[in-house]
């Protein structure tokens, strides 16, 4: 197995889908809203919904998506409301068969030992819970006694099932496992097998794997139609080369996802210039199964124009240590200068492609070469001579 030992380190993202965390900053363009934020939470607000009600038609996936404080304050109030109601309905049925008042030993009451309404609801409680402390008992008397037990005995197992079924839910959600799931703060831009590549880094902090792990990517910009249709969030799906040469990762050890800017690509007429100028966003969605559950689990975050870094590529973590892989997650968003042409992929093609732009770099560096030594030899005589 790899190892993971070490503290977390700042320089990628831990992945956070629940509600009313911390989100980070990021030094974003003024008036500029990002679409997913970098934990992975959708900056959308829903307003002007009229149909309210179409929220309790699912009212299990309502409580589900709820707080857990509200969900604790339903959890409490259903069965003490339903505590409250069948022990009014029992206090007024002793009350009208005239089990309150004191009678003789020949005297057989609906319910036994009820003489207030604080014993009609202990005998509630009792009924619901299936408690049974003995004190206190139903009789054949009463026709409409026995209903109510069985109508209440149906309405406790209903609530157990919803309000319990709905704490395993939410303890159980999937998205906790995103927690450990990690992307990289930033993404860059460099040549890769002779290819102008947009690349991220993705990790999984546990041991426990993440199988049928699949990451898409999308590029959210604002576009407009040849009819003149303006579109604020156009969502514009970009293809991958997949590291392992499949149609899902292996997500064992940290992996850089790459996408070959091609004449197909959305970022073909992206240069490093534009990227200071036009407001591009890109989203990663990285979905799959969670081994010890069983239950599909889903992270998410996104790259603006300025978290997108030109001519950088990630350095290696993973290192072979006494016959085992070990992984240096201090590295995971670390990044390094490589040579890369300044213009778009497009103009790239156009100009000769990457052999040319290497040629060019080739000549360029002989030259200034020869002008070092050159000069270093001027020098010399100068010494020489002096």
């Amino acid at each position: 197995m790899l190892s993971r030992k070490g503290l977390i380190p700042d320089d990628y993202l831990l992945t956070r889908l629940a509600e009313g965390v911390v989100h980070p900053k990021f030094n974003s363009k003024p008036g500029k809203a990002r679409f997913i934020a970098k934990n992975g939470t959708c900056n959308v607000a829903h307003t002007n919904i009229r149909e309210q009600g179409r929220f309790l038609q699912d009212v299990f996936t309502t409580l589900v998506d709820l707080k857990w404080l509200h969900t604790l304050i339903i959890f409490t109030m259903s069965f003490l409301c339903s505590w409250l109601l069948f022990g009014m309905i029992w206090w007024l049925i002793a009350f009208a068969h005239g089990d309150l008042d004191q009678r003789g030993d020949d005297f057989v009451p609906c319910v036994t030992d009820i003489h207030s309404f604080s014993s009609a609801f202990l005998f509630s409680i009792e009924v619901q819970v299936t408690i049974g402390f003995g004190g206190r008992m139903i009789t054949e008397e009463c026709v409409s006694a026995i209903i109510i037990l069985i109508v209440q005995n149906i309405v406790g197992l209903l609530i157990n099932a919803i309000m319990l079924g709905c704490i395993f839910m939410k303890t159980a959600q999937a998205n906790r496992r995103a927690e450990t799931l990690i992307f990289s703060k930033h993404a860059v831009i460099s040549i890769r097998n002779n290819k102008l590549c947009f690349m991220i880094r993705i990790g999984d902090l546990r041991k426990s794997m993440i199988i049928s792990a699949t990451v898409r990517m999308q590029v959210v910009r604002r576009t407009s139609t040849e009819e003149g249709e303006v579109v604020p969030l156009d969502q514009i799906d970009i293809h991958m080369d997949n590291p392992v040469g499949t149609n899902g990762v292996f997500l064992v050890s940290p992996l850089i996802i790459c996408h070959v800017i091609d004449k197909d690509s959305p970022l073909y007429d992206l240069s490093a210039s534009d990227l200071l100028h036009e407001h591009i966003e890109v989203i990663v969605v990285l979905e799959g199964v969670v081994e010890t559950t069983g239950i599909t689990t889903q992270a998410r975050t996104s790259y603006v124009s300025e978290e997108i870094l030109w001519g950088q590529r990630f350095l290696p973590t993973v290192s072979e240590e006494d016959g085992m892989y070990a992984v240096d997650y201090s590295k995971f968003g670390n990044s390094v200068k490589v040579p890369t042409p300044c213009c778009s992929a497009k103009k790239l093609d156009e100009s000769g492609g990457i052999a040319q732009f290497k040629l060019n770099e080739g000549v360029t560096s002989r030259g200034s070469v020869r002008r070092r030594r050159g000069n270093a030899g001027v020098r010399r005589s100068r010494v020489e001579t002096s």
